[in-house]
Parts: C-alpha cells; structure tokens; sequence
C-alpha cells in the first residue's frame, strides 16, 4: 500500500515538474499563430483606436497578426464576458476601459465576471482627459458659472453625457456630490451624438473626452471649461482642472488597459507585458496618441492592479453617494 501511494508520489511530482518546465518554453515560442484582442465598444473610440495601435505594433514584432475584434454593447460586457470564458492561453486578450474594470464592478449588483477572479492585468495603456465643455453661445463661461447657476435653481442645468453608467455619468454625479449642486444629465448613445447635441446647443454643456470635443474649439462653437483629472491635458495645457477651480476630489479620465484571461501562464504574462510596454515606449506609438492628447501609461501587472483596487473603492463612495444607477 505504501509503495503505490510512493509511486503514485513520484508520478504527480514528476508530471508537476514537466509542466513547470513547459510554461517557459510555450513563452519562448508564443505567439505562434494569430493573437486576437477583443475590444468592448465599436470601431474609432479611445479603447479601440489603443487596440490597433498597440496591435499593430506588436504584429511588426511577432510577425504574427494581431486582430483587433470589436464586440460593442452590454455596457461593455459582451466583450468582456467573452475574454474572461476564452482560453488562458494567451491568444485572447481584451483592451478594457476603466469603466469596465472598475466602474461596472461598483456599480451594478451582478455581474458576469469579477475582474480579480476572471482577469489577469498586463499592463496600462492609455490614459485620456475627460472635460466639461460648454456650447459657446450659452451662459456658461466658467465653471463658477455652472456651480452658481445650479445652486441658484437646482436641477435646471442640463449636462449631456454619452450615457448612463458611463464615467463622463460617474463624472457628473461626483461633480454634484464635490460642489453640493444639483446636476441634469442628459443622456446620449455614446460619445458622437452628444458632441453634436452640445454642438448644436440641444444641451448647453458637456461631460465627455477631450478628443471628441477638441475639433470642435478652433471655429468657436465650444469652449472647455475645466478638466476632471488632477493633472491638466498635454492636449491644451492652459486648460484648467476642476479642483483647480474648487471642485474637490473629483479626479477620472477615460484611461485603457491590456487583460488576459485567468490562469495565463505567468512566464505569457510576463512576456506581454513586456511587449506591450516596449510598444508604448516606442516614439512613432507615443505620438500618435499625443496627437489626440492622449498619454501611455506602461505599468506593471502590480501597477494596474493597485490602479483599480483604488478606483474601485472610489467609485463605490461616490456611487453609494450619489444614488446613481442604470436604467
């Protein structure tokens, strides 16, 4: 009885040992074949626009393609979902915002994936301003003005968002929380429709990205009134942050970050990450995203993961709060 139990010993230890040593060696030949990164949201957003830049790259140094494959809706998670259910073996990844990482997960009850359960982090990506912008020919020419008008009669000041749930949402209820006002949100379906809503002065002001109102400043249709990160934008640097201008604590951008699927050898991780990194460090990378006022955030797996145990316990607070909810 003891020599089976010893030689059934020996026999787990010994297929234990070989596949420790095989996770080295599928690091030393991955990829060999095409990688995918799926992406939560339609073609030309920031999460989308990261994917095929950092994909791009990382074809040229693989030699192997790297498909980008946009799985928009659900709020994120259908893609989100499909990356956590796919094999952890380092052929799919997800290029997640922070609204699917650390937004959902403080705000709805049940959800399909825990992020720390499910997912394994890579690295950060980027990292891109999110600002209140006002229609020009509206009253709002500061963000003393907006305080003062919603405190004057609250609930009358109309602020568009690309969505309920969204972190330009998020945004606007730690906006009222910070300043004790009472904010309208107007909700669009996504990013475009509400630019041009606030373009068209339907709303007279605008929480949304930086890149999406940018183009819309130099014929004078919209001006930015403050930035809602604790740093200014690279995109204007004379742009002003809300804490700045008395809105404490607020401090969001719409930041993106590489995933992989729990259980990822850890020797695949550690060669992603360093990939990917190399990518964002390189200076043709850099500059595209600076063009649209976009900054790379390299990262270690520890880095991000500290990143979003932070925000998330943020969002909690302003979201408990502000009784903020989807519909």
């Amino acid at each position: 009885m003891r020599k089976a139990k010893y030689a059934m010993f020996r026999i787990l230890a010994i297929a234990a040992f070989f596949v420790a040593l095989a996770a080295p060696v599928k690091a030393q030949t991955f990829p060999d074949r095409p990688v995918r990164i799926l992406v939560p949201y339609a073609p030309g957003g920031i999460t989308d626009i990261a994917a095929r830049l950092v994909g791009g790259k990382l074809g040229e140094y693989w030699g192997h393609q790297v498909v980008v494959e946009n799985r928009p809706g659900g709020n994120g998670l259908i893609a989100m979902t499909a990356a956590v259910r796919a094999d952890p073996d380092g052929y799919t990844l997800v290029m997640a915002s922070g609204g699917d990482v650390a937004l959902n997960p403080a705000l709805m009850e049940k959800m399909p994936y825990d992020v720390e359960r499910d997912l394994v982090p890579i690295t950060g990506v980027s990292d891109a301003p999110i600002v209140l912008a006002a229609n020009s020919a509206s009253p709002y020419k500061s963000v003393v003005d907006v305080i003062a008008a919603s405190k004057a009669n609250p609930g009358s000041v109309d602020i568009g968002t690309p969505g309920i749930g969204s972190i330009t949402h998020l945004v606007l209820e730690w906006f009222a929380l910070s300043t004790g006002t009472k904010l309208q949100n107007v909700p669009f379906k996504g990013g475009a429709p509400a630019v041009q809503a606030l373009v068209s002065g339907v709303v007279p002001l605008g929480i949304m990205a930086s890149s999406s109102v940018a183009p819309n400043l130099a014929g004078g249709t919209l001006r930015v009134l403050g930035v809602t990160s604790a740093k200014r934008s690279t995109l204007n640097p004379e742009w002003r942050t809300l804490q700045e201008q008395g809105v404490a604590d607020v401090n969001a951008s719409n930041w993106t970050a590489l995933f992989a699927p729990k259980g990822t050898p850890q020797a695949i991780v550690d060669k992603l990450n360093a990939d990917v990194v190399r990518a964002l460090n390189s200076p043709d990378v850099r500059e595209r995203f600076a063009s649209g006022g976009v900054q790379v955030i390299p990262s270690t797996p520890g880095e991000l993961a500290a990143r979003l145990k932070s925000e998330l316990a943020i969002f909690r607070t302003v979201i408990a709060k502000s009784g903020m909810h989807l519909e």
